[in-house]
């Protein structure tokens, strides 16, 4: 484990929450879609997008110093770069070989928006994404699970794979209700026969550790899901002590953002039906 690149990742993130910014909670637009890279066109995945999005640009087109230097461009002085990570998979000797494969590591790289940029002989292509409406998302979701309305709370059963559900006029708008049904989704993705994700088998109650990464991986699943159907006026809690919890959560774990943005990312592709590659986009 590349443990310095998890520290520098959890660290962006503190450092925008302390001044009051969520990153998971700043809305991408369908004009622009998701940050990509401006040579590959590759979208960014996981934390990444969270944290390009945090940076309020309004270009979604990213690159390397080094691919900015191969477009005949430069970074204009004095701007700063954000920090991006992927998974890289290690090679095995041999292949043939029954021990198991090595874990992925961490990389870091830092990239800059072509806005930061000058004289890159490269113009972006603007690629609207495509959207799909929220109520589609949910009726095409892969072995969904049960859905009970009139419950008084929102909530996940595991044990009976089973959502639950407020009347939809209990919500102030389409975008809170839907936004809240992601959020559960994403929970039931973990069950067994889906993704089979520790963190709902094991979760014992609120303040456990297992109970916070779950509800994280829910958070920003449901962030992604909000983003892929243009909901943006959702229902969002920036209370000091929402903000707090999680700088403590992060601060007394390292790694437990860039684990549960990869966790969301799975939940929201399974529900969404695609499929992706574990690791992020390369810099080459």
């Amino acid at each position: 484990m590349n443990i310095r690149s998890y520290e520098r990742i959890t660290e962006r993130i503190v450092t925008l929450l302390e001044q009051g910014t969520v990153p998971w909670h700043k809305p991408w637009t369908v004009k622009t879609g998701l940050p990509r890279n401006l040579v590959t066109q590759k979208p960014y995945r996981g934390i990444n997008v969270f944290l390009l999005l945090a940076m309020s640009y309004e270009s979604p087109h990213w690159l390397t110093l080094r691919q900015a230097n191969q477009l005949g461009g430069s970074v204009k002085k004095g701007e700063k770069a954000c920090p991006v990570v992927f998974w890289k998979q290690m090679k095995t000797e041999d292949k043939e070989s029954d021990k198991p494969q090595k874990p992925p590591l961490l990389r870091l790289y830092h990239v800059f928006n072509v806005t930061q940029c000058d004289r890159l002989k490269c113009a972006p292509e603007e690629i609207p994404m495509a959207v799909t409406k929220p109520a589609e998302i949910v009726a095409k979701m892969p072995q969904p699970p049960v859905v009970k309305h009139g419950m008084t709370k929102a909530y996940y059963s595991p044990h009976e794979d089973c959502v639950g559900m407020p009347e939809r006029e209990r919500f102030d708008g389409e975008a809170g209700y839907y936004a809240t049904l992601f959020h559960e989704l994403v929970h039931s993705t973990g069950h067994e026969k889906r993704l089979k994700r520790a963190s709902i088998a094991e979760r014992n109650g609120f303040g456990s550790d297992p109970y916070c990464k779950e509800e994280l991986i829910a958070e920003l699943g449901s962030a992604f899901l909000c983003g892929y159907a243009d909901i943006v006026d959702r229902t969002i809690d920036n209370s000091a002590a929402y903000l707090e919890g999680w700088l403590q959560q992060f601060k007394n774990d390292r790694t437990l953002i860039v684990y549960a943005a990869a966790q969301a990312q799975k939940a929201a592709d399974f529900i969404l039906g695609r499929t992706f590659a574990e690791s992020e986009v390369a810099h080459d």
